[in-house]
């Protein structure tokens, strides 16, 4: 989904026994509640309002030009360096194919392997023997994985800078933005993705750097295969 050399794209805790992996895409977990048995409950609504910031017209056609990058790439497989709350440094690879599925798997020995396909992202810590489901559109990472990805209809763009060849968007879902925050930073030339974040509704964040992108890349159907969930 995303590409470097030309039109490209492109990750809160949700328990404290879940590692800081889970801030890639899921700050919305925030806005759940869980039972014992680990099932999501109903969701918290979130009474805040966004403030969107002002833009200029200039600000308004580089969302435009970013749209339609990310729009343009269906696949991608890059490899990852996540940074994390503590300032603990993972490193993974990831796959992803619009719309709606992406897969990250952490190397070793971390545990962690997070799925996102049908309509839910299933995060797996096979070293807790712990699966976390939680719908796609409650986090962060539903924004990226939809057929039309939108940075205007149902999004408030919180953040704008572009300065140093860099642009950086922020941006919450406008109906629920408690489930966390999603900060974008492309290199201006040509449009690159260089890293995302997530901001959780605690103050956490997590940001991720994509490197050795290859978009475009054929990826097979497997790859999507959702971990079994816990019973």
């Amino acid at each position: 989904m995303l590409q470097m050399k030309e039109t490209t794209f492109m990750k809160s805790i949700f328990r404290a026994i879940l590692p800081a992996a889970m801030g890639l895409v899921l700050a919305g977990s925030q806005a759940y509640a869980q039972d014992d048995t680990g099932e999501t409950a109903i969701p918290v609504a979130s009474s805040s309002t966004p403030v969107p910031v002002a833009l200029s017209a200039s600000d308004k056609a580089w969302l435009k030009r970013i749209e339609q990058a990310l729009n343009q790439s269906k696949t991608f497989q890059a490899r990852i360096q996540q940074l994390d709350a503590e300032g603990k440094r993972t490193t993974g690879t990831v796959w992803m194919k619009r719309p709606g599925q992406m897969r990250l798997a952490y190397d070793p020995p971390s545990p962690l392997l997070l799925v996102a396909n049908g309509g839910k992202v299933v995060f797996r810590d096979n070293q807790l023997d712990q699966t976390t489901v939680i719908p796609i559109e409650r986090t962060p990472l539903g924004l990226l994985l939809r057929p039309h990805v939108s940075l205007t209809d149902d999004v408030t763009v919180t953040g704008f800078q572009h300065d140093n060849g860099l642009v950086q968007v922020t941006l919450v879902r406008t109906s629920s933005p408690g489930d966390g925050s999603l900060t974008l930073v492309f290199y201006e030339t040509p449009v690159a993705l260089r890293s995302w974040s997530v901001l959780d509704a605690q103050g956490r964040e997590t940001r991720v750097t994509l490197f050795d992108v290859h978009a475009g890349a054929d990826i097979p159907a497997s790859t999507f295969v959702l971990p079994a969930e816990d019973n």
